[in-house]
C-alpha cells in the first residue's frame, strides 16, 4: 500500500495546520482504499449496515461538494449519487456503482474544495440552511468528518485483507 501522506506540522499558522490536517485525512482514506478491487471496495461492514469503503469514498465526495461548493461558495448544484431520492444512496447504491467514477468524482471535488478554500479567509461566513458558519468551522468539521469515517475505513480494510495502520 503506497502512502504518500505528509504528516501535519506540529507548528504553524492556523490555516496551514487546518489545511494540512484535512489533507492528511483525505490521504488516509485513499491509503485505506489503495490496492483493492472494486468488489473488495463494495464489501459491507456487517448487517444491517450498508457501510463500505466505496460508500465512504462516495459519501466524502458528496460531503466535500456540499460544504465547499454549496455552503461556502454558494453554488446551486445538485446533490451527488441520487441523494435527493435516498439520503443514504452514497452507501446504499454501491453494488453496481463504478469505483473509478467514485474516486474520480471524489478527487474532482477535493480539487474544487482546495481552490474555494484558498480563495476564502478563515473568517468568511457561509450560510448553512439559514445559519451562519465560518470557513474555519467548515475546515474543522471536515477534519472531524474524515477522522470519524477513517476509523470506519480502518475496520473495513482490516476485515477485507487484514491490513491495519494509521
Amino acid at each position: 500500500m503506497t502512502d504518500n501522506r505528509v504528516p501535519p506540522p506540529l507548528t504553524g499558522d492556523e490555516r496551514t495546520v487546518l489545511g494540512n490536517w484535512l489533507e492528511w485525512h483525505r490521504g488516509t482514506l485513499a491509503v485505506k482504499c489503495a490496492g483493492l478491487t472494486a468488489d473488495q471496495l463494495r464489501l459491507r461492514a456487517a448487517e444491517p449496515s450498508t457501510l463500505s469503503l466505496l460508500g465512504l469514498v462516495r459519501h466524502m465526495a458528496h460531503v466535500e461538494r456540499v460544504w465547499f461548493r454549496r455552503v461556502l461558495n454558494g453554488e446551486d448544484i445538485p446533490r451527488l449519487w441520487n441523494k435527493d431520492v435516498d439520503n443514504d444512496a452514497d452507501f446504499n447504491d454501491v453494488d453496481t456503482a463504478s469505483a473509478e467514477e467514485a474516486f474520480a468524482t471524489w478527487q474532482d471535488e477535493i480539487e474544487r474544495a482546495r481552490v474555494i478554500s484558498a480563495a476564502n479567509s478563515l473568517d468568511a461566513v457561509a450560510d448553512r440552511n439559514g445559519q451562519d458558519c465560518t470557513h474555519r468551522w467548515i475546515l474543522i468539521h471536515m477534519i472531524e468528518e474524515y477522522a470519524r469515517h477513517n476509523g470506519h475505513a480502518d475496520l473495513l480494510r482490516e476485515r477485507i485483507d487484514g491490513v491495519t495502520g494509521e
